[in-house]
């Protein structure tokens, strides 16, 4: 007699080893975006600041260059210098397109710390449902993330550093993940 294919697989230890499989790997991804996603918002942090720096600096250095007071303390070469930089530094944030790196960071560090919320729901819930609803999750889950990939951004090695003191000091850990009493490592119970 022919298999009839259009079924889902009636097998109980199948249905128990691909539901595992969809929590293993479901928590895999939330993992891998807890740590995408810090590393992305400690580098947006400093992106930030070079963001506002950006814009404040020249307006600073035009109103001292501008001040006579300035200039009996400063040689003018000095004044001169500062003149010079309030009009280099714009330049300098354009060509390194600093705007556009904000708002993509800021983007892509709340998409995968959405991403991360979702796979560790489907571990948690979903998955202890319909097994074939869990799997069709997961593969829309995974093509979320391949977009967010695909954007290639590579924050550089001392922010994946930073997210690494943080996660393992625990910044991130929830008190009701843990056992009963305990308080996330690193931090003192009420």
């Amino acid at each position: 007699m022919a298999e009839d294919l259009r079924t889902p697989d009636s097998d109980p230890r199948t249905v128990e080893a691909r539901r595992r499989e969809i929590v293993k790997e479901s928590l895999r991804q939330s993992e891998s975006c807890l740590w995408t996603s810090t590393m992305l918002f400690t580098w947006l942090r400093l992106v930030r600041l070079q963001h506002k720096a950006v814009i404040l600096l020249p307006i600073i250095l035009t109103g001292l260059a501008g001040f006579s007071y300035v200039k009996e303390w400063v040689p003018a070469w000095g004044v001169a210098l500062m003149a010079f930089l309030s009009t280099l530094i714009p330049s300098i944030a354009e060509a390194l397109d600093i705007q556009t790196h904000v708002d993509e960071l800021k983007r892509l560090a709340a998409e995968y710390k959405a991403l991360q919320d979702r796979f560790r729901r489907l571990a948690r819930i979903t998955a202890l449902g319909n097994v074939d609803e869990a799997e069709k999750a997961l593969a829309e889950l995974m093509d979320r993330m391949d977009v967010a990939r695909s954007s290639s951004l590579t924050p550089p090695q001392r922010y994946f550093d930073d997210a690494r003191r943080q996660i393992e000091s625990g910044h991130y850990d929830f008190a009701v993940d843990l056992p009963t009493g305990d308080a996330p490592s690193g931090k003192k119970p009420d």
